[in-house]
This record gives structure tokens, sequence and C-alpha cells, in this order.
């Protein structure tokens, strides 16, 4: 953990504003943030309405300085007039006899144990926190939202900005979820401590043999005397330099080496994806780098998305019979969206005309109080009249892929994201707010 927890001041943490972060392929970081996204979202894994809105203001950086104590959040979120609106989010603190379930999960497992003895929150303490009746995560039904602004949402955008910017917080920090459920993290580890010298204080006493010995004393006592696992191997982020080929003294006739240069260090990137997969705990998986079985044409596009020299993006453009402009524009879709997002750059196709509808309507009932754009919907394009701003629902049916027009021609914006509101609320918003 990044801060030493404070008994006097741990109940009551201050957190600076955080900067934007539009741009991002998921609104947080790290498992917790994206978990407290997803039980907000709900099981649609969707966010609609105000929440949307209040997902932009959080991306775009509205949210100021966070202040985090048991059972609420605090913070001064900016709106649309020159005075940032106070809003908050309560929260249902645990009972007793919570705490005392999640603490007896927390203890009776090992590993549990000693990862928040260290400061640290494995993942997996919240689905066996689950099974024992205790729910970390919290649904947007259980927090209660409060501002000052004019807008009578339940919750507004501004109290909302505040829900998505703490996943962001517990990516710095996932005792601030315990915070915020009633207990500081000191109160957490003297609590964790206490019943640890318990065990194994218990498991050292003599136990009659006609009662046996209980199997979770042994594992404890056993336990207590082992040093901790060493640190995995850091996973490599990145590969090591290309060769330069083009500065060999003797060139190998009829090999281009600028060309061979730049496809070693495209195999060079793919190997790291699978050494890094490789080295992964078990159920977790790196980024992708490709997609198997591409066609000619995607591929070109996957490679030009690397930003080759201009000759070799040259070839590539006049082998796939691709003008560079559309190589260019093909290549960005690929950067924001693999060949899925290549899979909707040219034409439209055959969505559910109701989900579209649907659609539709989430957008104007989310710009209640102010001027909704005029939408015009084609298959499965949404195009944001006089405002050249477009949405394209990719054939998977769940992502919604920004485009906007530049000198006459649809170009891709940004990644796609599961909720058309929020996509095109980022649309809309200037750059500079």
């Amino acid at each position: 953990m990044n801060h030493t927890p404070n008994p006097d001041h741990d109940r009551r943490r201050v957190f600076p504003a955080l900067p934007p972060s539009r741009g991002r392929r998921s609104f947080a970081d790290s498992w917790w943030g994206n978990a407290w996204v997803t039980a907000l979202d709900g099981p649609s894994r969707s966010a609609t309405g105000r929440l949307a809105r209040g997902r932009t203001y959080a991306r775009a950086g509205n949210v100021l300085e966070i202040t985090i104590t048991p059972g609420h959040a605090t913070a001064r979120v900016k709106g649309s007039r020159p005075t940032p609106y106070s809003s908050s989010m309560d929260i249902p603190q645990f009972t007793a006899a919570q705490w005392d379930a999640l603490l007896d999960v927390a203890a009776a497992q090992a590993g549990h144990l000693a990862a928040l003895l260290d400061r640290d929150m494995p993942t997996t303490l919240a689905d066996d926190a689950a099974q024992a009746g205790v729910r970390l995560l919290p649904s947007t039904r259980e927090l209660v939202p409060s501002c000052s602004c004019p807008d009578h949402g339940y919750p507004c955008k501004h109290a909302a900005a505040l829900y998505y910017q703490v996943a962001r917080l517990l990516d710095e920090d996932p005792f601030v979820l315990l915070l915020l459920r009633g207990r500081s993290e000191s109160e957490l580890i003297g609590e964790l401590h206490r019943r640890n010298t318990a065990q194994v204080a218990a498991a050292a006493e003599p136990v009659a043999t006609t009662r046996g010995v209980s199997a979770r004393q042994v594992f404890a006592a056993a336990q207590a005397g082992l040093p901790p696992l060493p640190e995995p191997p850091p996973v490599p982020r990145e590969t090591g330099p290309a060769a330069q080929l083009s500065l060999a003294a003797d060139p190998v006739p009829g090999v281009d080496a600028a060309a061979l240069e730049f496809l070693t260090a495209d195999t060079a990137v793919r190997a790291g994806y699978l050494l890094r997969q490789a080295l992964l705990p078990y159920g977790q998986t790196a980024d992708p780098v490709t997609t198997p079985a591409l066609s000619v044409d995607d591929d070109a596009a996957r490679l030009a998305a690397a930003d080759p020299p201009l000759e070799i993006a040259k070839r590539l453009a006049w082998g796939t019979r691709r003008t560079p402009n559309a190589l260019a524009r093909a290549a960005r879709a690929w950067h924001y969206g693999g060949a899925a997002a290549l899979a909707v750059l040219d034409k439209p196709w055959g969505a559910d005309p109701l989900r579209l509808r649907a659609v539709r309507e989430e957008i104007r009932q989310a710009w209640a109080g102010e001027r909704a754009p005029r939408l015009a919907v084609d298959t499965s394009w949404v195009t944001a009249l006089d405002r050249d701003v477009q949405l394209r629902l990719g054939t998977d049916g769940q992502l919604w892929y920004p485009y906007r027009k530049e000198q006459g021609t649809w170009w891709p914006a940004g990644f796609p994201q599961r909720d058309a509101t929020a996509v095109l609320s980022e649309l809309l918003t200037p750059a500079s707010e």
C-alpha cells in the first residue's frame, strides 16, 4: 500500500482531484475498481441515463477533492455553472454481525490473512465474503445520493460522477471500500492481528486425544511458522529494441531490410504478449494484440496501426488496393477495437430495430432538462444530426463505437463502450472541458 495507517486520522481520508481519463479502454485499472463499476452498472454491465452522464463527468475530471469517512463520500463536482456543486454518497455500513462474518472469512484462510496483514486486499475476498452472506460491493440501490444542484434525478449526474470516481480511488487503495463499509484499515488490521494471535495460541494448546485435533488449528499453526513466499518474477510490459538490419555493413541482395525490421518488431510484440499471458496468475488474461485468422485486408490494417515507415505504409495500401487515407482510417479503427471495429468501418448491418429504439429513448431521458441532440437511425448507426458525430453498434450487438466526421468522411473517434449514452456524451463534450 502507498500509505501508513494512522489510528487518529484513518477514519477520514482525503483524496486530491484525479486527472481526466478520456480515451482509456476501461473506466478503472484494478480488479477492485472495475468490480465497483460492474456493481454500479448492474447485471447488464451497462449504465443508463444519468449514471452514464455521471461517468462522462468523472472521465472529464469534473470531480474535485474527495473525502471518505465510514459510510460516506463527499466531493465538489463541476457542472454547467461556474461554482461546483456539493455532492455526496451514503453507503450502508456493515453491522457487527456482518463484520464478524467477514473477519471470520479473512482469518479462516491463510492466503486472505497473510495478504490483508501485508496490507493487500485479495480479489477472491469478495466471492468468499458473499458466500458468508456479506456483500462487499454495493449496487446503486444501496447508495443514497445528495447534491446541491437543481436536478431532481436520483442520482443526478454530479452524484453519479462521484459514484464512478470512487472506482478510481479503489485503483489506488481498495481498503477505501472497507472504510466506506464502516471500518478503517488500522482497525481492520488490528482485529486481524488479534484473531491471528488467538488462532496460533489455540493451536499451540494441548488437545485431548479423545476430541481429536482441529484441521484449522493445525493449518494455522503451520502457516504461522513459515516464511512468506518470494515475489513472482515481474511480468515484462515491453519488448526490447528490434535488430537494426538496415544498418548492416553487407546488406543481403533482394532483402528489404526496413520491411524485415518492421515485421521482426511486430513478431516480438506478439511473442511478448504470449509470454505475459503465460506468467499471469491462473484465470487472468493479458490484452490481446492480435486476432487469429485475419483477412489480408484486416492484417494490413493491424500492421498499419503500428505506425510503420512511410514506404511500408504505402506498400500496405497498394497491396490491399486502398488509398493511403483509407488505410489510415482502417488503422485507426484497429487501434480502437481490433477486428471487431473493422467490421463496422464501412457499412451498417441489420441490428434489432427495437434495440435501436430503446437506445434512442435512453439518450432522450439522459438529456432530461437539457436540449437533447436530434438523432437519425439507420440499421445499426445512430447519427447526431448537425453535430458530425455518430454511434455504430458492433456486430456483437453490445459495444457502441464512436465516430466523428472529418473532411466529409466518418473516422473512428475512440474506444467502444456498452453504453450508447456515455459514448454520445463524450463525443459531444468539448475536449477543453
